[in-house]
Formats: C-alpha cells, sequence, structure tokens
C-alpha cells in the first residue's frame, strides 16, 4: 500500500509538470484540480496513516514538494497571462489624450422659468417652502375654504387615490402653504413651487 501511495505522487508530479495552461479559464482549473478546496493532493495526505512509520518522513516532504510544484506552477502562469494582458491590451492606449465628452443635454424650459422665479422671490426676502404631492381633503380644500359642494371636489376635477382616508394629489400648492401657517409664526413670507395634478383634458388654455 505504500508503494502505491509513492507512485500515485510521483504520477502526479508528472502530471503537474506537464501542464501547461493555455489562458486564465485553464488556469483557474488547474488550481482547482491540485490547489482548490476539494483538491486531488488532499487524499494523499490522508493516506498518511498508511505509510510505514519508518517512510513517513519521507512521503510528508514528497507531498510537501508537490503541493509546492503546483503553487510554483500556477503563480508563473498567472505572471504571465498577467504580462500577457498588460501589453496586449493596453499598450495602444494613449492615456494623455482628451476624454469623450458626455452630453449631458440641457434644462427644461419649465426648469429655467421656475428657477428664476425662486431667484427672483429669494432676493425679496422669501423663503421655499415644500411639501407632500399626496395631500389630504382639509388641507387642499376645506383649509382654502373650498365649499362642500364646489366642483373641483368631484372625481372629473381631481385625482382621488382609493384606500383608507380620503386622500388626493394635490391640485394646488396652497395646501403647503396652509401646512406652514399651522406650523410657523406669523410673519410668513414664503413660495411653494411644485408639481399639481388636476384630472381635465390637455388644452392650451388650461395648460
Amino acid at each position: 500500500m505504500s508503494e502505491d501511495l509513492f507512485a500515485k505522487v510521483e504520477s502526479m508530479k508528472e502530471a503537474i509538470e506537464a501542464s501547461a495552461p493555455e489562458d486564465s479559464e485553464s488556469l483557474e482549473a488547474f488550481r482547482i484540480r491540485y490547489l482548490g478546496s476539494k483538491n486531488t493532493i488532499k487524499p494523499l495526505f490522508a493516506g498518511m496513516k498508511e505509510i510505514d512509520p519508518s517512510r513517513r518522513k519521507e512521503y510528508g516532504l514528497a507531498l510537501n514538494a508537490l503541493k509546492q510544484l503546483a503553487e510554483q506552477k500556477l503563480k508563473h502562469y498567472k505572471e504571465q497571462f498577467t504580462a500577457q494582458t498588460d501589453s496586449g491590451i493596453f499598450s495602444d492606449i494613449d492615456l494623455t489624450a482628451p476624454g469623450i465628452p458626455i452630453q449631458i443635454g440641457s434644462r427644461h424650459p419649465i426648469d429655467i422659468v421656475m428657477n428664476r422665479i425662486i431667484e427672483i422671490f429669494r432676493k425679496i426676502g422669501f423663503g421655499l417652502a415644500y411639501d407632500r404631492e399626496i395631500e389630504d381633503d382639509w388641507h387642499n380644500f376645506t383649509a382654502m375654504n373650498t365649499p362642500e359642494d364646489h366642483p373641483a371636489r368631484d372625481m372629473q376635477d381631481t385625482f382621488y387615490i382609493k384606500g383608507e382616508g380620503n386622500f388626493l394629489l394635490r391640485t394646488h400648492t396652497s395646501s403647503v402653504q396652509a401646512r406652514v401657517m399651522t406650523s410657523q409664526k406669523p410673519p410668513i413670507r414664503v413660495i411653494a413651487p411644485g408639481r399639481v395634478y388636476r384630472n381635465e383634458t390637455i388644452a392650451a388654455r388650461s395648460h
């Protein structure tokens, strides 16, 4: 049995020496076979108990040399493939060349006008107020003294949200002003820019 294990070590040594990975994939296969978590050298270490005590040192040295041979070969080919990649792929790249400019587009006309309006009001002392776009009925209508039977409260004019509570997509930013007035003490000087939502047909007059 001892001779069989020594023969296996020698046979594996010859196989490792004969291995010549051609690319990164075959090198990875070599690593998995001889140095991976389930490599083919491990079972030979497990056979140490079957070796004659007088030859265990010799067997252990042979196994260590076998593992080192696999590690050296892996390192050699890894360095070789890395050098080939560096010289083959990057040698023609001019690192001093200017980059390709990124097309970032332009500002939307509405944004341009909105920012201009905000700038003007800021210069005369107004602050900005932002708040939720999904609003409750009280802040959107009742706080604005909108009567219960006002047409603006109808489904055909307002986007209501199904579910618990009476919520909707705000129809104006006056709801933001209502929240500011209930949370801040006068004097109050703010503008409330932002999106609003109305359930109406798109037309030049209304849009």
